[in-house]
């Protein structure tokens, strides 16, 4: 065992060098990841078959689309105040038993409402994985390889949603293969509720909680550290956070805000891109836009992985106002070239989607570090929530600005939202690379 009771706690516990726990913990939540970004891709892919076979209206598709996203909305405000309550793990493993049920009963959906309504229970299900995971998984993590453990998680995402998104094509024909493809989200959240059967609570949490001989005994039997209960039961608060309140309390309320303006302004243009993608190639004046959309998911896919490394190396203040700056630059730059061939297009484009989605790991990152232990995975499922309005805000502005204004002023429109997130990050971001989260 790694003897470390010489130190204080907070130099302890995210000190214990990464081993073969820690990179359970990470497959453990990442799958969480992997799961919500399969579940929301394959929707997009069965829509136009869902909304032509069940003759929906385009509020009611519109709605379907948006179901989960809703039920995750809820669940990361409700159940992100849960798991600072009751703790981490009983959410960490329960939530996914209503995710994995709920979406084998998808095959019996026999219309929009019985559909809607079992993927906001999904949504449910996946926002308490929003609020807790990364919670639970940077009070595990050696501070030393945090950016990459939680960053893992939007590749994961990513790498879900391309998935989904190829089956969903490859494999739609007739009824029973969307019932079978809507289902099929069951495999990989099974497979997450298989792994996650046993896991540990966060020490970093029964510290929180004054049960510090508890924490000690996890400390010893998965991290393999031998701390004193001491050296423990300095950073020993047993009173209970004020939740929302204190989240919002002075000196807490700067990092909070940044949080959330952070995270909107990043995921507002993202999601409003990516979800209308064929409607602006069509804008744009090219047809079909297929070899496009695959040389973006590539891209997708290429920045996400980047996207480790970058939050590795650089400190996150820095990381964030480079995404920022880029990603605002590209947007312009792809208003003034709209008049441009689609090889001109194209490169404003691939700049966009690489680096937003490298920049999308920050999303996984920042949070968990903004708030204190009593009030992280409250802290961090705010945050998450409020994200989901903007996306959605996002997803619904867009096509009314495309028509409006056209592709030009929508995508200044957009480029303006970045740069508010932009000024906002030189102004306010804290550097919370190093910063101890037990």
């Amino acid at each position: 065992m790694v003897k470390t009771s010489d130190s204080p706690t907070t130099q302890a516990i995210d000190e214990i060098p990464f081993n073969r726990f820690h990179l359970r913990v990470t497959v453990m939540t990442f799958g969480a990841n992997f799961t919500d970004g399969y579940i929301l891709g394959m929707i997009g892919a069965l829509l136009p078959a869902l909304t032509a076979g069940w003759s929906l209206t385009g509020l009611e598709s519109g709605l379907l689309a948006s179901s989960a996203l809703i039920g995750l909305f809820f669940g990361s405000l409700v159940l992100g105040r849960v798991g600072d309550l009751i703790g981490r793990q009983r959410v960490f493993v329960l939530n996914f038993v209503i995710i994995t049920v709920a979406s084998v009963l998808q095959f019996w959906a026999d219309g929009f409402l019985s559909l809607f309504i079992l993927r906001l229970v999904i949504g449910f299900g996946l926002g308490a994985d929003y609020a807790v995971g990364p919670t639970l998984l940077s009070e595990f993590s050696p501070r030393k390889s945090r950016g990459t453990m939680l960053s893992s998680l939007t590749v994961m995402w990513t790498v879900g949603y391309v998935v989904a998104n190829i089956l969903g094509s490859l494999f739609l024909a007739g009824e029973e293969s969307w019932r079978l493809l809507l289902a099929s989200g069951a495999i990989p959240a099974l497979v997450v509720l298989a792994v996650r059967i046993g896991a540990p609570e966060s020490p970093g949490w029964l510290i929180s909680k004054g049960r510090v001989e508890e924490a000690q005994k996890i400390v010893g039997k998965y991290l393999k550290a031998d701390i004193s209960t001491a050296d423990l039961a300095t950073n020993s608060s047993p009173e209970d956070g004020g939740g929302f309140r204190e989240v919002f309390a002075s000196g807490q309320a700067k990092y909070t805000w940044f949080g959330i303006v952070f995270y909107s302004a990043l995921v507002l243009p993202y999601f409003a891109i990516y979800t209308f993608m064929p409607t602006i190639f069509e804008s744009l004046d090219v047809s079909g836009g297929h070899l496009q959309e695959i040389v973006l998911n590539i891209f997708l896919l290429l920045g996400g992985i980047a996207g480790l490394w970058f939050v590795q190396k650089l400190s996150r203040r820095s990381a964030s106002i480079i995404s920022f700056l880029i990603l605002t630059a590209s947007l312009i730059l792809l208003g003034l070239l709209v008049d441009s061939s689609i090889g001109v297009l194209m490169i404003p484009f691939v700049v966009y989607t690489f680096v937003m989605s490298a920049a999308s790991n920050l999303t996984q990152v920042y949070p968990a570090e903004l708030f204190p232990t009593r009030l992280r995975a409250t802290g961090v499922g705010l945050l998450n929530a409020l994200s989901r309005i903007a996306s959605a805000a996002g997803t619904f502005i867009l096509p009314l600005m495309l028509s409006a204004w056209g592709i030009s002023w929508s995508m200044f429109a957009l480029a303006l939202v970045l740069l508010v997130g932009l000024l906002f990050t030189i102004r306010y971001a804290p550097e919370t690379s190093t910063k101890h989260l037990v």
